[in-house]
C-alpha cells in the first residue's frame, strides 16, 4: 500500500473510531503528511527508524517546540501502530524512537482583578446593544464561568442552555457529554445576548442555525473567531498577544482552587479524564501563594 492510502485509512479511522478531536485529526495529518515528503516515493514497509530520526531532527534544526516534536513523534507512532496491526507492514519501524520530554511550563492565567476588568469593559461595550458586541460579552462570561473549551463553546446549541438552572450541557474530548454550571453574571450576559443579539445575527444567516453563538453572517461561530476576541481583550492583561480561550479556562480552574473548591469538583467541571491534569493548577495557585507571601510577610 501506498502511504498516502495508509495516511487517509489512518486518519478515517482516527476520527470514527478513536474519535479524537477534529484539531488533534487536523495535527496528526499534516504531521504524517510532512513525513510523507521526506518519505517521497518510497514504499511504506521502507520506512526504518533512522529514517524518523532524522524526519524529527529536522524539525529541530528548524526550531520547533518540544511539545510539537513530542506530538509529531507520537503522531508516527500511532500511525505505524495502526499499519502494523493492521499488516500493512511487517515491523513497526516506531517501536524505539523516542519522544522529548515536554517542558514543564505552568499555564497562564489572568489574575481575579484582571478578568474583572476584562469582563467589565465587555459589559460596557455591550449596554449601547451592538448585537457583536453583546455576544462578545456573553462568550468571555461563559468561557470564564463555565471553564469550557473553546471547541465546546462553539459547539453549543440554544437548547443546552438552561438559564433557569444556570447549567450549560457541552460536548468535551472522546465526545463525552456534561453539563456545567455557571454564575449570575453569565446568565444576565446569555438572556441579553439571547433576547436582544441573536435574533439579529440570526437573520443574517442563508439558513437558520441551532447554534447558540453566531458569527458576523450567521452562521456558527468559529474557533478563529473567538481566539481573535480573546487574544483582544485578554492579551494587554496578561502580558502577551499569543493568548487564547484556553487562558480563561485556566484563570476559571485556578480561581476556583484559590477560592477553596475541591479537586475533584474542578476535575469534574473541567471535564478532565484524570486528577493528574488538574493538579497542574494546583501548583500555579501554590506559586501564587508563595509570591503573595514573600511581598506580605514581614519574614519571608
Amino acid at each position: 500500500m501506498e502511504y498516502a492510502e495508509a495516511v487517509d485509512g489512518f486518519v478515517r479511522q482516527l476520527a470514527l473510531v478513536r474519535r479524537l478531536s477534529p484539531a488533534t485529526v487536523r495535527a496528526y495529518r499534516s504531521d504524517l503528511a510532512d513525513l510523507g515528503r521526506v518519505i517521497g516515493e518510497e514504499p511504506l514497509e521502507s520506512v526504518d527508524l533512522e529514517t524518523l530520526r532524522d524526519w524529527l531532527w529536522q524539525a529541530t534544526q528548524r526550531g520547533d517546540a518540544r511539545s510539537t516534536l513530542a506530538r509529531r513523534a507520537a503522531a508516527v507512532r500511532s500511525f505505524f501502530g495502526w499499519a502494523h496491526e493492521n499488516e500493512l507492514i511487517p515491523l513497526d519501524p516506531s517501536l524505539r524512537l523516542v519522544t522529548p520530554r515536554r517542558p514543564k511550563t505552568l499555564p497562564v492565567v489572568a489574575s481575579a482583578d484582571g478578568m474583572g476588568q476584562v469582563l467589565d469593559v465587555a459589559r460596557d461595550a455591550a449596554v449601547e446593544g451592538d448585537p457583536i458586541a453583546l455576544r462578545d460579552h456573553a462568550i468571555l462570561e461563559l468561557l470564564y464561568a463555565a471553564g469550557i473549551r473553546v471547541s465546546e463553546l462553539c459547539g453549543i446549541d440554544v437548547d443546552d442552555v438552561d438559564l433557569h438552572r444556570r447549567t450549560v450541557r457541552v460536548l468535551g474530548k472522546g465526545a463525552k457529554e456534561r453539563v456545567v454550571p455557571f454564575g449570575g453574571p453569565a446568565a444576565d450576559a446569555l438572556a441579553a445576548f439571547l433576547t436582544r443579539a441573536r435574533p439579529a445575527l440570526l437573520a443574517r444567516a442563508a439558513r437558520p442555525a441551532p447554534a447558540l453563538f453566531l458569527g458576523a453572517r450567521g452562521a456558527r461561530i468559529g474557533s478563529r473567531t473567538v481566539y481573535a476576541l480573546v487574544a483582544r481583550v485578554l492579551g494587554p492583561v496578561v502580558g502577551s498577544e499569543h493568548v487564547g480561550p484556553h487562558a480563561l479556562r485556566h484563570s476559571a480552574a485556578t480561581h476556583l482552587l484559590d477560592g477553596g473548591a475541591d479537586l475533584r469538583a474542578v476535575q469534574e467541571i473541567l471535564g478532565h479524564a484524570s486528577l493528574g491534569t488538574t493538579q497542574i493548577y494546583t501548583h500555579v495557585s501554590a506559586e501564587r501563594l508563595t509570591a503573595t507571601y514573600r511581598l506580605a510577610h514581614p519574614r519571608a
